[in-house]
């Protein structure tokens, strides 16, 4: 006799309160195994395929793709165990020498019902995937039909071709489903626009308010607005010959016309990460830039004479930003102000003992930043084959949130877009970034004479609460004297 497993959204980890679901990989029917890949979810952070913890056949799925849902939701539920007819591993119930199972006497209900009993689901254990097998319907009905829940009571649900307001729940209570509070960012996108939640009826799990509620009730107050701006302007107009027609503009909330047929993008995901980010970076950061233009001719012949070395002294290729980022790791040396944060709440400044060096790389999701973890601790080359990894994941999407956190100083090199200054925005909540523009001929006096030389410029934003300008020009001053005279590193190697 099977045994219907309710599996919920994990949690995924670094303060995330909710995913979008991007793709899901098994069908209703799919026989799945234990720890195998179910869905594939976006949080504000990276993509993530979560994997089930139980193995059996998927008998019902929450959510369509494009669904946000909160962490403890439920995600899907299995038939853990024997239907009639199905065969195979991951259909069989758990035996006494099952490895998931052995020594278990009475474990959790993950472990005693073929669960892997992982916490952190949202990882897995690496186990590989069973082929995927589908159960007919009505051996799967009469399965699920005979099947007692563990545990608690599952929310029953129609198939994924239902939205995901339309799922239907059970009479009975479920005791351990989602509270029915909001998640912060749905807290926040209510105060913004003034939605009273109190007045909302969720449309989640246990009547839980999800942000398609406070987005349909963000429509509506558009609506409704613009429902009234176009009754007041039709009242006040004078009744007479109309003269020349008007575009008529909606009213939009916080003030802003919109004009007729605008585009409006949800800022989430990637984006809204991005967004809040940058948004409390300028809120919070007192930030002042410096810059300076420097020669690097000397740093690239430096470069291609790394490049072009054989034999004994031949290695893997240095890379620009690889060299860039050592010098940013020896300036931070010798200014450790810089690699510091401030703790508001306790009005302290915290310098931070290790430099864990981000770097900011575009994507086809958005501007993510990839950490170098230890980056005081490595050589150019240990830099640039970390920036490397990092950068082939962050184009796939593979990114980890652990791999995109934790940063103390960070490096943008905006000139790969082919500009030559900006004045950053601090990866808050970083003390200070260094930009680096594009490197291009220009002319320069040389030695006295005027030469064409290959410069670029440098800027440091930084946090005016931990140090002042001079710890900042001197660290701008450090960096630009490397690049011009790249022997000056070896004092620190």
């Amino acid at each position: 006799m099977a045994q219907v497993l309710e599996f919920k959204l994990p949690d995924l980890g670094e303060g995330l309160t909710e995913a979008e679901i991007v793709r899901w990989l098994v069908e209703v029917g799919d026989v799945v195994a234990i720890d195998q890949p179910v869905v594939e979810v976006e949080t504000a952070k990276a993509m993530v395929e979560v994997p089930c913890p139980y193995g059996g056949v998927v008998t019902a799925r929450f959510g369509e793709e494009g669904t946000e849902l909160p962490v403890g939701a439920p995600l899907l539920t299995v038939a853990v165990g024997a239907p009639e007819g199905a065969s195979g591993p991951a259909a069989s119930p758990p035996s006494s020498s099952s490895p998931s199972s052995s020594g278990k006497g009475s474990g959790s209900g993950a472990e005693s019902s073929g669960g892997s009993g992982n916490v952190l689901v949202g990882y897995g254990t690496g186990a590989p995937a069973a082929r995927r097998r589908r159960i007919r319907p009505d051996r799967l009905d009469r399965a699920v039909a005979e099947a007692p829940v563990s545990g608690a009571p599952v929310v029953e649900a129609q198939v994924v071709e239902a939205p995901v307001a339309e799922v239907l729940v059970a009479e009975a209570p479920v005791s351990d489903g989602p509270v029915p509070v909001v998640s912060p960012l749905v807290r926040r996108l209510a105060r913004q626009h003034d939605i009273d939640l109190r007045r909302l009826a969720g449309s989640g799990p246990d009547g839980l308010i999800l942000r398609a509620d406070v987005d349909r009730a963000i429509r509506t107050a558009e609506e409704t607005a613009a429902a009234t701006a176009r009754a007041a302007q039709a009242s006040a107009r004078p009744r007479a010959k109309p003269s020349t027609p008007s575009v008529s503009v909606a009213a939009a909330p916080n003030g802003v016309a919109a004009a007729a047929g605008a585009e409006r993008i949800p800022l989430r995901g990637v984006r809204g990460a991005v967004a809040d980010k940058l948004s409390r970076s300028r809120t919070e950061i007192p930030d002042a830039t410096c810059w300076v233009d420097a020669d690097a001719t000397e740093l690239m012949a430096v470069r291609a004479a790394m490049n072009a070395a054989t034999g004994p002294s031949a290695g893997p290729k240095v890379s620009v930003l690889a060299l860039l980022a050592r010098i940013c790791t020896a300036a931070l040396a010798r200014f450790p102000e810089l690699n510091a944060t401030v703790d508001t709440e306790a009005r302290e400044i915290v310098r931070l003992p290790g430099v864990h060096l981000g770097f900011a790389a575009q994507t086809e999701r958005g501007l993510v930043v990839p950490v170098v973890r230890d980056a005081h601790t490595r050589n150019v080359e240990s830099i640039g084959a970390e920036i490397a990894r990092l950068t082939e994941l962050a184009r796939t999407g593979k990114l980890s949130p652990a791999q995109l956190t934790g940063g103390t100083f960070t490096l943008n090199n905006y000139g790969v877009f082919g500009v030559d200054g900006s004045t950053p925005i601090i990866n808050h909540p970083e003390a200070a970034m260094l930009g680096v523009g594009r490197i291009m001929p220009k002319p320069w006096v040389y030695q006295g004479e005027l030469a064409v030389r290959q410069v670029v410029q440098l800027s440091l934003t930084f946090d005016h609460r931990v140090c002042d300008g001079g710890t900042a020009g001197g660290f701008l001053r450090y960096v630009a004297d490397c690049v011009e005279q790249p022997a000056v590193l070896l004092r620190t190697l």
